[in-house]
């Protein structure tokens, strides 16, 4: 069976930085779009960014200027670099393939995704 699994979540103080992964059994991320999505508490699912299959990348509007989408294929890994953590940010994060722009990460009619990492940023 396919899976996506992220790591690297975790709490920080404002400030402080963070590189999620996206690691898959199953699925080759040079033949797949892989996006990563935040949901904090209260609010909808929000798609930051998306590397594509050829490696562009596309970031989406609620992508903070402060965070980079990249890829280790030798690892078949994305990553989420995240610099200048603020508690805004607090939140838990996704990576999925073919994920759409659901409403709710947790409920999702498309695509593979993972469990989630949580991000917590105190002030």
């Amino acid at each position: 069976a396919v899976q996506l699994v992220e790591s690297g979540g975790g709490s920080v103080q404002a400030g402080g930085s963070l590189r999620l992964s996206c690691t898959s059994s199953g699925l080759a991320f040079d033949e797949t779009d892989i996006g990563w999505y935040r949901q904090a508490p209260g609010r909808r699912c929000d798609l930051l960014s998306t590397i594509l299959q050829d490696g562009r990348r596309e970031d989406m509007f609620p992508m903070p200027a402060r965070f980079t989408i990249s890829r280790d294929l030798a690892k078949n890994t994305v990553y989420l670099q995240m610099n200048n953590l603020q508690p805004g940010d607090t939140a838990v994060y996704y990576c999925a393939a073919g994920g759409g722009w659901p409403d709710d990460c947790t409920k999702t009619p498309y695509g593979q995704w993972g469990r989630g990492t949580q991000v917590t940023v105190s002030s």
